[in-house]
């Protein structure tokens, strides 16, 4: 037998069976699998000592996640130019091995690694007191481009599973349409994303009234410089949202 096909084995759980999952959510969660991590067999795909080891909770600025010396509340760009967040928090730095992991979840469709993900957000304190103070949970949309081209919405799918874990808030998640961009936004420097952001998102007509008066709580997986986040965030003010948060499964440094 190829030695490609017996590394690839404890993947299959995250392949063809992850597909089911769009129609029986729960039942493959059930299933033996391997840490993506230290590759214990068998075990969910993140083990509770890869949790333990790589993701120690960090102090962060309380508005854009970037991690900070304890005392110390807001970095040095917020405090100069603050952000339209209320707040933000993020489970794991952008770090080993978090980065991979969220690489094989996000570009090479590795679904069964959604569960685990979303317990590192669902069981961190600062996000989950999040969720329990939020009206509403709203995933960063993805363009009608990109759910073409990768095949299902990441973050939609992420933020089913935090909610799921943590009894969370409700989901919107058809409130905002976005339009498409070329260059993609991880690729991109800060300039560059918040001149592609401008106007790039709006709240349907139809539901004004899910967004006015609301305290909103966004969920993006990764977040870099947070031009995204606070783009949306314009967005929904505008709209009439009372505030607007975030949560996010990684925050580079």
């Amino acid at each position: 037998m190829p030695r490609e096909y017996i590394d690839s084995m404890p993947d299959l759980h995250a392949t063809w069976l992850s597909r089911l999952r769009r129609q029986r959510p729960l039942w493959p969660d059930t299933l033996p699998s391997q840490c993506a991590v230290c590759h214990r067999w068998p075990g969910p795909r993140i083990c509770r000592d890869c949790r333990l080891r790589w993701a120690a909770d960090s102090h962060r600025c309380q508005t854009c996640a970037l991690p900070l010396p304890a005392m110390v509340s807001h970095c040095g760009a917020c405090l100069a130019h603050p952000p339209r967040l209320a707040h933000c928090s993020a489970a794991l730095d952008y770090a080993y091995p978090w980065q991979d992991l969220i690489t094989r979840y996000k570009f090479q469709a590795d679904l069964g690694l959604v569960r685990s993900l979303g317990r590192l957000m669902a069981e961190h304190p600062d996000i989950h007191h999040q969720l329990q103070q939020c009206d509403a949970l709203l995933p960063i949309p993805a363009s009608d481009e990109r759910l073409r081209e990768r095949g299902f919405d990441h973050t939609l799918l992420l933020a089913q599973s935090v909610t799921r874990q943590a009894g969370g808030p409700t989901l919107l998640s058809h409130v905002v349409q976005r339009q498409h961009i070329q260059l993609p936004q991880h690729s991109s420097s800060r300039a560059q994303r918040l001149r592609q952001l401008r106007s790039v998102f709006s709240v349907k007509a139809a539901q004004q009234s899910d967004i006015a008066g609301r305290k909103l709580l966004l969920l993006d997986d990764v977040m870099t410089t947070g031009a995204t986040l606070d783009a949306l965030a314009a967005c929904l003010l505008s709209a009439g949202a009372a505030s607007v948060s975030a949560i996010v499964l990684a925050r580079t440094p």
